[in-house]
């Protein structure tokens, strides 16, 4: 029976990269609890984000690289450590929080909330911690969408205990009117209201928290952007130009904050017909793409129009919790992991002050 040494097999995951952020498995200490008995081999591979897309490659370059000591069992088991994406620590309204994800549009109608509390679940699927904060002060959605009523109670410290569902702590003003009472509100208390459910909610230990936007840019953007360091902004737009031309302005005003942009997401990019699989591009085509190339941003991909986005969202099962999922839920988990992988690299970034990052 072949023995294999400690020494060897460390000498052989050095030559496997971080394909994302780079350096080699061991020189940047992901590899814990290395076991060897005889030619079986077990370690733990120490992430950055349990929600990272490129596990299959680097379990695929971990098997090329071991196998020519005489390994007959490879076990690679998962860990996470998810690290902040702002140089800044918001230690005074959230502390417990690593990193804040603003989602964001210039326009309502183009599924911005939708985006945010399929991000929001994907993430905690991973098994991140997660928080949703709706934002959206006179238009809040959320817990519809994620099936949540009732009243949040207050901790022992006074702290109001945000109610949970899918994995995820969410807070709204929603919570706290009559059902169908508007909330007809100035600036100053839309503002008043976002720095309290960041200052006052109990959120504890989180990973990502998700921040649902209203649409435009107001009181709510401004108050966001000046009261917490804001890890990266995932705008949202449909392919049409009316969409387009709102998002440039939000766009416009999220770099006037200096507020890190991780990139835009397209969606109902195009109908696909659950019967015949045939895609038809009712808003247009391509519109998120070319924006993103003509503002040098990323693009982060096209979430189909999918009928079962609508129905979860009126019954509180967002499309990546539903038993099938459809084309949205797919191209949504895939957006997850983009944005979980974009907060890790800008970490990275914040632990190197000599790099930069777009």
């Amino acid at each position: 029976m072949t023995v294999v040494s400690e020494a060897a097999v460390l000498d052989a995951l050095r030559t496997v990269q971080e394909p994302e952020l780079g350096g080699d498995l061991v020189t940047r200490n992901m590899i814990k609890d290395l076991h060897i008995d005889g030619s079986a081999v077990a370690f733990t591979i120490e992430l950055t984000t349990p929600a990272c897309p490129l596990k299959d490659e680097i379990e695929a370059d971990v098997n090329r690289a071991l196998t020519p000591l005489g390994v007959d069992s490879i076990a690679v088991a998962w860990g996470a450590t998810v690290r902040r994406a702002s140089a800044r620590t918001p230690e005074q309204l959230v502390p417990g929080v690593k990193n804040i994800i603003a989602v964001a549009s210039g326009k309502g109608g183009v599924g911005k909330s939708t985006i945010s509390v399929n991000l929001a679940v994907a993430l905690a699927q991973t098994g991140a911690s997660v928080g949703l904060l709706d934002a959206d002060i006179t238009g809040p959605n959320i817990p519809m969408m994620l099936g949540i009523d009732g009243q949040p109670t207050a901790s022992p410290e006074g702290k109001i205990i945000p109610l949970e569902r899918h994995g995820v702590k969410t807070i709204s003003i929603q919570f706290f009117v009559p059902e169908g009472q508007p909330i007809v509100w100035r600036g100053p208390l839309v503002g008043g209201a976002i720095q309290q459910f960041l200052r006052d909610v109990a959120w504890g230990e989180l990973d990502y928290l998700v921040i649902d936007l209203p649409p435009g840019t107001s009181d709510a953007q401004l108050t966001l952007a000046q009261s917490v360091p804001i890890s990266g902004t995932v705008l949202v737009t449909t392919p049409q130009e009316v969409a387009l031309q709102d998002v440039a302005k939000a766009l416009a005003m999220l770099k006037r904050l200096s507020v890190p942009i991780v990139g835009i997401v397209e969606n109902m990019s195009a109908f696909v017909c659950p019967h015949c699989g045939e895609a038809t591009e009712i808003f247009g085509r391509g519109g998120g793409e070319r924006f993103a190339e003509e503002h040098d941003i990323e693009f982060l991909g096209k979430v189909p129009l999918d009928i079962t986005v609508r129905q979860g969202g009126d019954v509180g099962v967002p499309a990546v919790a539903q038993r099938e999922p459809g084309p949205a839920a797919i191209a949504l988990a895939s957006l997850a992991r983009t944005v979980a992988a974009r907060m890790s690299v800008r970490a990275e970034v914040a632990r190197t002050p000599l790099l930069s990052v777009s």
